[in-house]
């Protein structure tokens, strides 16, 4: 980490990999990371911490699913959203998208409970494979 300032869209430049979140600084416990994301991820759950989403460019789209039923949050470029902690969510980006997340150092990006991760994923970090 560094204690000068950070250019997100440097930091977003130094790397492809799609829903393979970079940590650019820390504050306190907590990581804050830049994604690029395209597609769908997958349902998880993060059961002890919430997760902030801030959409740097393009769109997100955050399905939960919650006691009333399944709903949609639509996220422009400049938008924020929390999802509670406890709360299933599958973030997905048809168009691409680049975001910036706030969360305790070392959460893992597919939550503690989730659904089947595929091949391409890796299941320690969450991370996607280089192809």
């Amino acid at each position: 980490m560094t204690n000068g300032p950070i250019d997100l869209g440097n930091a977003l430049a130094s790397f492809d990999a799609l829903w393979s979140p970079r940590i650019v600084t820390r504050v306190n416990d907590y990581d804050v990371r830049v994604a690029k994301v395209g597609g769908e991820h997958i349902w998880h759950v993060h059961d002890d911490t919430d997760e902030f989403f801030l959409v740097l460019d393009g769109e997100l789209y955050i399905s939960l699913r919650e006691s009333r039923g399944e709903r949609t949050v639509h996220l422009p470029k400049g938008a924020v959203f929390t999802v509670p902690k406890g709360t299933a969510h599958r973030p997905h980006a048809p168009a691409g998208a680049a975001i910036l997340m706030f969360e305790p150092t070392g959460t893992p990006t597919v939550g503690d409970r989730h659904d089947e991760i595929p091949d391409h994923i890796d299941v320690t970090t969450g991370h996607l494979l280089d192809a």
